[in-house]
């Protein structure tokens, strides 16, 4: 039995002002450090072996303020597999103007649909079909050799994963919202099967 422990990023820049990041590079935020440092305080019961991250800075920041509470220096592998949704034409745009734009039905549609269409962009289906290839090639096997795993990454990155994992329908991961800084942690039998999860930080701070 080993742990498979997914942390979305603190707060970013972009996140603070209500605009949408997709493959945008911002930094965190002050709040954002302040998120991840307590996510590792949230960790400390935990002996990690190794760590996953995407290619975007906030989240190899998310990873580098756990690891300074931790006091450790993790093995870490870097992947855009786990990079955030592509948000093609609404990169940069601030949100809440398009939800004057589309009305409320329509935002959450775009914001948390399984396969609504961006120009130019992702759905959450296209992530879901180049994150958990990933998972199953590169960090389940690792977890089946009962290594503890610490995976740095993003809403929708993670929201994917989390379908997999739990086995939410297309409809159920609708509903589904990961904070910044919030911590899933699973426990994961030899077989790969989720055996426990636990959420131990549900709220931005």
């Amino acid at each position: 039995m080993a742990y498979l422990v997914l942390v979305r990023h603190g707060e970013s820049t972009w996140n603070a002002r209500g605009i949408w990041t997709g493959w945008k590079n911002p930094p965190l935020s002050q709040k954002g450090l302040g998120e991840a440092r307590q996510a590792g305080k949230l960790l400390n019961d935990i002996k990690f072996d190794l760590a996953y991250t995407s290619s975007l800075i906030r989240a190899k920041q998310t990873l580098e303020e756990i690891e300074k509470i931790l006091g450790v220096s993790l093995a870490t592998f870097e992947n855009s597999a786990l990079n955030e949704r592509d948000y093609g034409n609404y990169t940069g745009k601030n949100k809440w103007d398009i939800l004057k734009e589309l009305g409320e039905s329509g935002f959450k549609k775009l914001r948390r649909g399984w396969d609504v269409p961006i120009p130019n962009g992702e759905t959450l289906k296209d992530v879901y079909n180049r994150v958990i290839p990933y998972y199953k090639n590169e960090i389940l096997p690792k977890v089946c050799a009962s290594k503890n795993v610490l995976i740095s990454a993003h809403g929708n990155s993670l929201r994917a994963l989390v379908k997999y994992l739990d086995g939410l329908t297309d409809s159920e991961v609708e509903n589904l919202e990961i904070a910044t800084g919030e911590v899933i942690v699973y426990r994961i039998d030899e077989n790969g099967k989720v055996a426990t999860k636990e959420i131990r930080q549900s709220a931005a701070i």
